[in-house]
């Protein structure tokens, strides 16, 4: 047997241990997911380091919505394991470069127009995806997070929602990826300096003008009101020298009533936004029948695409370069290598486009689980250093009473297997968090203290 294997062409062998290893972190993960399905279903009472913070109704719904959402990936991560396996063995790389070409050729661009080609690949292939991911983001949305209370959306809204972020993404995808192939095609011997210097600039730009300019294509942001809780962010920012300079409030409850926060932005110049389901008196999640802001015509419209669902409790709180630059230098090494495009179907050609799916995809994808998991052990790493700052800032209660909050609020389970927290979580649990030492006030009076003190593990990359 080893003896054939070893006989198989060279082509044969990458196809196969590509197989071999994308069935083998499939495996893997399918044993992680195990275990922690296995936590949700024997851990039935709340741990005696969290009796005094957590009641048994809500460590039970965060249970049975965590052991619901761990069953739905259990099932659709083995259908996309099983999709990507089909499309490998039968063809259905080349297949789709063979339809892309058709489709050119009937606009008078024939095999020397590489670039258009690769652009038709492109929009098929993610128009392919978006489809056959439709029914499990429909049976999330509608199925899962509607039985637990979660989501927001109509499917009208769901569907134009869809559409839009396809459009947009097609927008950015495809001229980016255009000049990518241009650059590799023109670059010469040092044409993965270039490529490398290119996607650092696209990625700055989009970093910088998404949250101005993309973000609000799908959600209403506003600036955060003068006020108690804007004076006292700028202020914990002042006295931490973080350059602060907008703080915006994301409309996020009209599709879910999770909630979040994000920073972003370069030097000087550093952005803050909160989804309005943090805040406990801003969210419309918490005033049931009260219309949002807005002209008639504006909540009119806003009324139809999303649900208004009263609650029975009030929500919310009171880059990598150098990773890039070493693809890139051994993407230049390897496209030339014809048994690798020979292992995936292509025999008589060899485009850039299919090059750089199948190195940065299948061949580095060894290089990019390792890089995951050490990516998460630093994550994990920063939060842990947060929490340490905050008792170093005398902010030990209001952390704790954000950490509780947001923990309840998005039926965050408090418990987690070891091995599935390491590989999986780069925002440790909150039974983690605990365990680690971070002093708790044993007054939880503070747990209504927190509204003026809510960011503070944003600022530094926790909760």
């Amino acid at each position: 047997m080893l003896q054939e294997i070893l006989a198989l062409p060279v082509e044969d062998k990458i196809f196969y241990a590509v197989l071999v290893f994308s069935w083998t972190v499939y495996i893997w993960e399918a044993y992680l997911a195990c275990r922690q399905r296995e936590i949700y279903r024997s851990t039935t009472h709340v741990p005696t380091e969290l009796g005094k913070i957590m009641d048994s109704e809500t460590f039970e719904k965060s249970r049975l919505y965590q052991l619901d959402k761990s069953n739905f990936g259990f099932w659709s991560g083995l259908y996309s394991e099983a999709e990507g396996t089909l499309i490998l063995l039968l063809g259905g790389i080349p297949f789709l470069w063979k339809v892309s070409g058709i489709l050119t050729a009937r606009f008078g661009f024939g095999p020397e127009y590489e670039i258009s080609q690769s652009l038709v690949f492109l929009m098929l292939a993610t128009l392919f995806s978006a489809l056959t991911g439709l029914p499990w983001s429909l049976y999330n949305t509608f199925v899962i997070e509607e039985k637990h209370g979660f989501n927001q959306q109509t499917l009208g809204f769901f569907l134009k929602d869809a559409l839009k972020k396809f459009a947009v993404t097609q927008c950015i995808l495809l001229p980016v990826t255009s000049l990518l192939l241009y650059i590799i095609k023109i670059g010469g011997d040092y044409f993965f300096i270039y490529a490398w210097l290119f996607t650092l600039i696209v990625s700055l730009i989009l970093v910088t003008i998404y949250a101005d300019y993309i973000a609000p294509l799908f959600d209403k942001f506003t600036p955060l009101p003068d006020g108690e809780l804007k004076s006292e962010i700028e202020s914990m920012a002042k006295s931490i020298c973080f350059p602060l300079t907008k703080v915006y409030v994301v409309e996020g409850s009209k599709r879910s009533s999770h909630s979040n926060a994000y920073f972003y932005g370069f030097f000087k110049n550093k952005r803050i936004v909160l989804f309005d389901t943090l805040l406990e008196d801003y969210s419309p999640l918490n005033k049931p029948g009260e219309k949002e802001p807005g002209t008639g015509e504006e909540n009119e419209a806003a009324g139809n695409e999303s649900k208004s669902k009263p609650k029975n409790k009030k929500q919310g709180c009171s880059n990598p370069e150098m990773n890039s630059f070493l693809c890139f230098f051994l993407f230049a090494v390897l496209i030339g290598r014809r048994e690798l495009f020979m292992a995936f179907g292509f025999h008589d050609t060899q485009p850039t486009l299919i090059g750089l799916m199948i190195i940065f995809q299948f061949i580095f994808s060894p290089y990019n689980e390792l890089l995951s998991f050490c990516l998460t052990v630093l994550s994990r790493r920063f939060e842990f250093q947060a929490d340490a700052f905050a008792r170093s800032m005398g902010r030990s209660s209001e952390l704790y009473s954000a950490l509780i909050k947001l923990n309840k609020d998005n039926l965050g389970f408090p418990v987690a297997d070891w091995l599935f927290s390491m590989w999986h979580y780069s925002h440790p649990p909150l039974l983690e968090r605990v365990s680690a030492g971070l002093y708790w006030p044993s007054d939880i009076d503070a747990y209504f203290s927190l509204l003026p003190f809510l960011l503070f593990p944003f600022l530094f990359l926790s909760v």
